[in-house]
């Protein structure tokens, strides 16, 4: 199972979207895909309508209190699953502070080793913050892929979650990979040419798609729907279903 880290310590910049579409575009491409929402606002899981506080989920992932196959929830779409989120990630980032037995960067690790050879992928929603919910994600991930969305704080954005992935890199996961930079909200004006030229001259590695913005990406949200399902001639559609090919291209 390779796992692919949607993150940045920026909010507002599509993570939540590109998260659920990417998963579904893989699951497109016939691979098994595990979505887990690291966010506790469970923008992910309300999308997929499996929000609760009655079933456990990734917060009682992280502090043994359920293991990974009782917090996995099915989606409409076999073979594309979701361990969702809530408020009690607040408490179980506070609870991993306290625990003196498992490393407190590896508790997500270790859980999801026991369900790793079910799935081709695990996507994570990552929270925009530097908790350590997200420092667990990226001690478990593959890759990492930072949605941007161009404005005047888009580079400061990128370069500390570039330096936030360094530090785990460094000190506990030298197999993470940072993939690129995913401009969302894509809209053609001068502003967001001259920012996605910035991005394409500087250090920072870039994905050829841009995924453009368009309405109906926010009307699929309210629909529960992906974006290819929802409105699939759409630019949004073409765009999360080329990023797929590119990514999966990028691992062959």
């Amino acid at each position: 199972m390779r796992v692919i880290n949607i993150a940045n310590l920026k909010g507002g910049v599509g993570k939540t979207v590109t998260a659920v579409n990417l998963a579904y575009s893989l699951w497109r491409e016939e691979r098994k895909v595990l979505l887990i929402d690291n966010d506790k606002q469970g923008n992910s899981s309300k999308f997929f309508g499996k929000h609760s506080y009655e079933r456990p989920g990734t917060a009682e992932l992280l502090t043994g209190a359920a293991r990974a196959a009782e917090a996995i929830c099915p989606t409409e779409y076999k073979g594309l699953d979701i361990i969702p989120a809530n408020m009690n990630l607040l408490a179980a980032n506070k609870a991993i502070l306290l625990d003196e037995e498992t490393p407190q960067q590896e508790h997500l690790k270790q859980a999801l080793a026991p369900i790793a050879k079910l799935y081709d992928f695990c996507i994570i929603d990552n929270s925009p913050d530097a908790s350590m919910s997200v420092i667990n994600a990226l001690t478990a991930g593959d890759d990492l892929i930072i949605p941007v969305k161009i404005d005047r704080f888009t580079f400061d954005g990128v370069e500390i979650m570039l330096d936030y992935a360094r530090q785990v890199r460094e000190n506990y996961n030298p197999k993470l990979n940072f993939r690129g930079c995913l401009i969302t909200s894509y809209r053609g004006n001068e502003v967001n040419k001259t920012g996605a030229a910035f991005l394409q001259n500087s250090e920072y590695d870039l994905f050829q798609t841009r995924i453009y913005w368009t309405p109906k990406i926010d009307e699929s949200t309210f629909a529960g729907k992906p974006i290819r399902e929802y409105s699939p001639h759409s630019w949004a559609a073409r765009n999360y279903r080329e990023l797929a090919a590119e990514y999966l291209e990028m691992i062959a």
